[in-house]
């Protein structure tokens, strides 16, 4: 039994990260307005990541898209938002990757 509790802590820890046919879509939980930028853990099943930038007008939206991308290092225009585009929770294609290519890329940026 001990053996498999760091296993499912493990699992907890990661974000989603679901394949589909355009690439890899990310589950995100954005913190708007925090006083440091960058991946601050995972939120249930999300990456939290922390923001700048306020909610308003997009600028939110436009602070994470690029974030992600630099983070990730593929171009801005191959990662856009595709769900929650009004909420904290969003989901975030990344056109240019799997999902593999997307969790290594992940764990090595945090």
């Amino acid at each position: 039994m001990l053996g498999e509790a760091p296993e499912f802590v493990g699992k907890l820890l990661k974000p989603r990260i679901d394949q589909t046919a355009e690439g890899a879509v990310l589950s995100v939980r954005v913190q708007p307005r925090a006083r440091r930028q960058g991946i601050a853990g995972v939120h249930g099943e999300a990456l939290k990541v922390a923001l700048r930038a306020p909610p308003v007008d997009g600028a939110a939206n436009a602070a994470l898209v690029k974030f992600l991308g630099e983070t990730c290092g593929v171009p801005t225009r191959s990662v856009r938002i595709v769900g929650g585009q009004s909420a904290r929770a969003k989901r975030v294609l990344f056109e240019a990757l799997d999902a593999e290519s997307l969790a290594r890329r992940l764990e090595d940026a945090s």
